[in-house]
């Protein structure tokens, strides 16, 4: 389907004004001026470690232990992870280490 240039047009403005009211829409809603309600402020504290097991369970949802590999990459990468964060304490380090290891196993040398 080929989009019209009016079609497109309304496309990328809709686009552009969503983003901008998602990047406005905290700064009206808490203003520099008052303080931040304190759900807000538990929130911004919880959420971080929530995410991150949620996109670490999402990750391993596919992950079979009864068929080769066993897992046995994800597991590799994951001690990779923890050592490297646990040692150097870098998240992007530990991340693309990780990300990288794993790469490398399932590509070269779990068959």
């Amino acid at each position: 389907m080929t989009l019209t240039p009016v079609q497109t047009l309304i496309t990328v403005v809709m686009m552009v004004v969503g983003t901008v009211l998602t990047r406005a829409i905290p700064f009206i809603l808490f203003p520099s001026n008052k303080k931040t309600p304190t759900f807000v402020l538990y929130l911004g504290k919880v959420l971080p470690y929530s995410v991150i097991g949620l996109l670490v369970i999402y990750c391993l949802k596919g992950v079979s232990l009864t068929n080769p590999p066993y897992g046995i990459p994800e597991a590799i990468a994951i001690v990779c992870i923890l050592i490297l964060h646990l040692w150097k304490s870098n998240t992007l380090l530990s991340i693309g280490a990780g990300t990288v290891i794993y790469m490398l196993l399932v590509q070269n040398l779990i068959i």
